[in-house]
């Protein structure tokens, strides 16, 4: 009886209709067609060869590109729409809306519509954007941006873990010996010297070629712009200017206010002797910075307390009551009131025996 009983228990139940149950089909087709969906924006963000701009929308850094681009990048390697499977025919509107739906990507618009003074046209590349109110596929004027997070590479994930390293060794600074703090300064003043000197340097050079030729060309990226990417960091040779060349009053106002403010500048600035004032004041907060160690700390505060002990020692030696140490005053003036007028008597006896 036992054994039976149990027999039946460890048996399942099989549908009749061949061994499936017909609500699970659905489901796991929607499951797999959203997996390849999503593996096939994987492999065309991974992809270098789709053309893509970073831009701020919403106050977030999106990954963004153009609709026409997409549609070329398609075209000319339909490899990558074999991993869609039974929808590797798709159109390329039909592919984008899919992933329109699937929240996998989202349509956007630019911020700024209106043509700059001195511009032909709009940008290319907008470096701001919105969500666009209607979220369909467009070819011509249609920017779209990935939502979801990029796979983590290796270096991104050891990354990761070393930046709390770095944080800590910052605030360890202080007590790092002499010669690692010298390292760490001359570092620090080298690459912050090369900032400053590659903004002035890029400035110069596109003011002089403003004002002399009337072109605007900047040979560096902009590295304060929140939307620059590291490949348009390195990158040193200028895009083609799009830009209407400037007005010769235009030129020449910007050449006048030059050099008035390097007039003013040279005016203003302070002499050898304010100038050597500062640089020794600079120079002693460094040593300060520098030359400061726990050893020396402890040291300091140790000198510091032993005259404090002693005086506490001398007070412990004597009465603590203020009337005592009153009385104690009192007779010592009597004291030298005593023995200042026997000398002035003994000098007085000495003269008149003369």
């Amino acid at each position: 009886m036992t054994k039976s009983a149990t027999d039946k228990r460890r048996v399942r139940r099989v549908p009749q209709n061949g061994g499936r149950d017909p609500s699970d089909a659905p489901s796991k087709k929607t499951s797999s067609s959203k997996d390849v969906f999503q593996l096939f924006a994987e492999k065309v963000r991974d992809n270098k060869k789709l053309e893509s701009r970073w831009a701020i929308m919403q106050e977030t850094r999106v990954e963004y590109f153009r609709g026409k681009d997409i549609t070329v990048f398609l075209r000319n390697h339909p490899e990558v729409k074999q991993i869609l499977d039974s929808d590797k025919d798709l159109e390329v509107e039909d592919i984008v809306n899919t992933l329109l739906m699937k929240n996998l990507l989202v349509r956007c618009d630019r911020v700024v519509k209106t043509i700059r003074p001195g511009k032909k046209k709009l940008s290319s590349w907008p470096a701001h954007l919105q969500i666009h109110s209607e979220q369909v596929f467009s070819e011509n004027d249609g920017f779209f941006a990935w939502t979801f997070m990029k796979r983590r590479t290796l270096w991104q994930t050891i990354l990761s873990f070393l930046w709390p390293l770095v944080a800590l060794a910052v605030c360890l600074f202080p007590v790092y010996p002499y010669q690692c703090k010298i390292v760490v300064l001359y570092s620090c003043a080298g690459a912050l010297l090369f900032l400053v000197t590659l903004l002035l340097l890029r400035g110069a050079i596109f003011g002089f070629l403003y004002v002399v030729l009337g072109k605007r060309i900047w040979f560096f990226p902009n590295i304060n712009a929140e939307e620059t990417t590291f490949r348009e960091l390195i990158r040193f040779w200028p895009k083609k200017d799009e830009e209407e060349p400037p007005k010769w009053t235009s030129r020449l106002t910007y050449a006048v206010a030059a050099v008035l403010f390097i007039l003013l500048l040279r005016h203003h600035a302070p002499d050898e002797a304010a100038r050597a004032r500062y640089q020794k004041k600079v120079y002693n907060i460094i040593d300060d910075v520098l030359e400061w160690s726990p050893k020396l700390a402890l040291s300091g505060m140790m000198e510091k307390q032993h005259p404090v002990d002693n005086a506490t020692d001398i007070n412990y030696t004597r009465d603590e009551s203020p009337a005592a140490n009153a009385e104690e005053l009192t007779d010592d003036n009597v004291m030298v009131n005593i023995s200042s007028s026997g000398t002035d008597d003994h000098d007085a006896g000495e003269v008149d025996l003369e």
